[in-house]
């Protein structure tokens, strides 16, 4: 339906169960799942592309994962996911030689002419935090000194009444600043973008309070459940590149009817009669040829009987605080991350030997890089190396939490010769400019960690409000946590409570919904 608006803006009109507001793996899983019993659903994207942070980039003939290149298997959500779609025979695992760390050569604390020092990072630990302080891969990275201070944590007694909250507070006090530094700091950026004083530790490490208490100590608590840990490796990947995963996902959104809206900015959510009403400004896609005038935007209205926010964090609190009465935005959500992926296709036979691993992470303090972490890609995924005719690629990420981004405001030529100048230092290889074949840039800017202190709370304090407003659900990283293994669960729960007031009319949804005669994707979707 059709017609136009007062200002003359084209106004289109629709229908719908369901309407989802974001397009990366979160909506498009809980599109999906609302979509398999019938029910009638629209999902508005706001950029031209799907999938978020699992997404690809052409390089050189090349198409490589732009975003996510990897997930982890625990809960098996995700693995069944893959499953349903089609694609188990495509899981590969990452080669186990695994990552470096490199750090300013000299003690800790000590001042440092920029040279670096790399090792490759201890075997035996969790989120950089060692079993065996005293091991030889451990002493090799924070040194003696290092390695006896944090061996105390095995003579001090553990606390037994309360819990540790903060994961840096916790091994400062435990195991000293050089574990901090050299050791979880590097992680904590590369996994979280964020300060490990500011993660929380039943949130990046459940389990690990419990496991001090019964060891006596915190190296102790890591060991056990290290012991614990299931067979197999903690991530895999798929042949092809997680992007396959995010075309399975869209294959199967048109199997089931799914109206996908792409360049779909949600300006307002709100409440109606008879469900919600998503209101959004969709521009037109651009001419390929540029040849055409560009198009004015068109407003796009959609009524439904429930929403699913899959947006991030900032948008979504926009439109819940528009939306849901009682709930205002709380000002104490922690800053986001402003994340940049810079990947570099290279013609350097010295880095087919692999020198630094897997990739490299960046110990606190390193001066001379301004990269957070690398990945060596090839290295890392046979399946890549296979395909680009002994090409390397390599992946450089920039951004932490709290902080501006070191890339905004450069141009692409110093953005190449800083990427180059981090890629040389961190694989201790010169890799000058002919070496370069082809460079992309990713950027998310609204990258909000719900592994940080306080936000479960925030979490749980949204969730209760949203618990007395039947039909609507929010979903996504910043509610449910960092990764496909946890955002694929929460996404499924979320579309599973509207799935459920959709055909129980007891729960307030409006009556059976017949199931769709394919909502049982064969293996071979």
């Amino acid at each position: 339906m059709s017609d136009a608006t007062d200002g003359g803006v084209a106004l289109e009109r629709r229908a719908a169960d369901v309407v989802v507001v974001g397009g990366g793996v979160a909506g498009l899983v809980g599109a999906l799942e609302c979509a398999k019993i019938g029910l009638k659903v629209v999902l508005l994207e706001r950029r031209d592309v799907l999938g978020g942070c699992v997404g690809r980039i052409e390089l050189d003939g090349l198409s490589i994962d732009s975003g996510a290149e990897s997930f982890a298997t625990r809960g098996g959500a995700v693995a069944e996911l893959i499953a349903d779609l089609g694609l188990s025979g495509s899981v590969v695992s990452p080669n186990p030689a695994g990552a470096w760390l490199v750090w300013p050569k000299g003690k800790p604390g000590a001042g440092t002419d920029g040279a670096l020092d790399a090792a490759p990072l201890p075997k035996t630990g969790m989120l950089g935090i060692p079993a065996n302080p005293l091991g030889d891969d451990v002493r090799r990275i924070i040194g003696w000194s290092g390695a006896t201070r944090a061996y105390l944590d095995r003579l001090k007694p553990i606390l037994k009444i309360g819990r540790a909250h903060s994961l840096g507070r916790l091994v400062r006090d435990r195991m000293g600043d050089a574990v901090l530094d050299r050791l979880v700091t590097p992680i904590s950026a590369g996994v979280y973008s964020t300060n490990p004083d500011d993660l929380d530790l039943d949130v990046v490490a459940p389990g690990l309070n419990e496991a001090m208490t019964r060891m006596g100590s915190l190296s102790g608590g890591v060991g056990q459940l290290l012991e614990e840990r299931k067979a197999g490796g903690a991530v895999q990947g798929l042949d092809g590149g997680m992007q396959t995963l995010v075309d399975a996902l869209v294959a199967q959104l048109d199997r089931f009817g799914v109206e996908v809206v792409t360049l779909a900015d949600v300006t307002a959510l709100e409440r109606t009669d008879v469900g919600w009403r998503a209101t959004a400004s969709v521009a037109a896609h651009p001419d390929p040829a540029g040849s055409a005038p560009e198009a004015p935007a068109t407003a796009l209205v959609v009524d439904a009987r429930f929403a699913l926010l899959a947006a991030p964090a900032e948008a979504s609190r926009r439109l819940l605080v528009e939306a849901v009465e009682g709930w205002a935005d709380a000002t104490s959500w922690p800053s986001a991350a402003s994340v940049e992926i810079v990947t570099l296709v290279l013609d350097a036979p010295a880095l087919d030997a692999a020198p630094r691993g897997t990739g490299v992470l960046v110990a606190a303090g390193t001066t001379g890089v301004t990269a957070k972490a690398l990945t060596h890609s090839t290295a890392k995924w046979p399946w890549l190396a296979a395909r680009t005719g002994g090409r390397h690629v390599v992946r450089l990420s920039y951004g932490r939490a709290g902080e501006a981004n070191p890339l905004d405001g450069l141009t692409d030529d110093e953005v190449r010769a800083t990427a180059l100048a981090d890629a040389s230092a961190l694989l201790g290889v010169e890799l000058g400019g002919t070496a370069l074949r082809a460079l992309g840039r990713a950027s998310w800017r609204d990258a909000l960690s719900q592994a940080t202190i306080g936000q479960r709370d925030r979490v749980r304090d949204l969730q209760n409000t949203l618990a007395a407003e039947p039909g609507i659900e929010v979903t996504g990283s910043w509610v449910a946590g960092t990764g496909l293994a946890s955002v694929v669960p929460n996404a499924i729960a979320a579309a599973g409570r509207i799935r459920h007031l959709a055909v129980d009319p007891s729960a307030g949804g409006a009556g059976d919904t017949p199931e769709h005669p394919d909502a049982r994707p064969s293996s071979n979707a």
